[in-house]
């Protein structure tokens, strides 16, 4: 009796498992019946990962960055002052923790800048935006003389 009410397992999956692959519409299920489909036809399998980025600090072996080499720090920020992530440099939580605060007191001590305002050739938005409603708008406005008693 046991028997007759249970549901058929699809192969692969674990004895006390629910079979829910074709109720809810399984995502994964999905995917894995695509890359089959897809490896039937000849496709290469699509790669989504891409490489993990190498940390400066690790190529070049440096354990320790001081505030005062001011050359490696400005590796770690960009055109605007503002410092980059560690996901955009590769560095570790432990180097990324290292470089923040050598960078921080490097900007007391004044060897970096807070923020970048000056213009250079690489920056090509201009500074400051306009304000909202400002787009059709004149800065600094001719003004206009009047039509009335003129002499």
């Amino acid at each position: 009796m046991a028997e007759e009410t249970t549901q058929a397992q699809p192969a692969g999956s674990p004895e006390g498992a629910p079979n829910t692959a074709g109720n809810r519409g399984d995502a994964r299920a999905t995917r894995e019946s695509d890359a089959a489909i897809g490896a039937l036809a000849g496709e290469p399998k699509f790669r989504s990962r891409r490489r993990k980025r190498v940390s400066f600090l690790t190529v070049q072996k440096i354990e320790s960055v001081d505030y005062k080499d001011v050359a490696t720090l400005k590796r770690f920020i960009n055109e605007r002052g503002k410092m980059l992530s560690s996901k955009v440099t590769g560095n570790t939580a432990k180097q990324q923790r290292m470089i923040a605060r050598a960078i921080r007191r490097a900007r007391e001590m004044a060897l970096l800048p807070f923020v970048v305002t000056e213009m250079t050739a690489s920056t090509e938005r201009s500074f400051p935006r306009p304000r909202r409603g400002d787009y059709g708008r004149d800065r600094n406005p001719e003004p206009q003389e009047s039509s009335e008693n003129k002499d």
